[in-house]
């Protein structure tokens, strides 16, 4: 099985979302959701936590050179 990307699990999110919110779906299928998009969720972050790592921001100098910061030390 391909392992999924993202975009994927974000999309399987939100369809649990749904799911939930329906009044269709009972208490038991909605624990199961609930648990999966939990899994999910902590999948998500932690990508996100890795992208964010990888992400370098390039800002010009006085000089007019391009240097290379981390992306957690942005100002706000």
């Amino acid at each position: 099985m391909a392992k999924k990307t993202f975009e994927d699990n974000l999309q399987r999110l939100e369809e649990i979302a749904e799911l939930m919110e329906s009044e269709e779906t009972t208490l038991e299928s909605s624990l199961k959701l609930y648990k999966e998009g939990i899994d999910l969720c902590v999948k998500l972050g932690e990508k996100l936590e890795d992208v964010q790592q990888q992400v370098n921001i390039l800002k010009k100098t006085a000089e007019g050179a391009f240097e290379k910061k981390p992306f957690d030390t942005l100002e706000e």
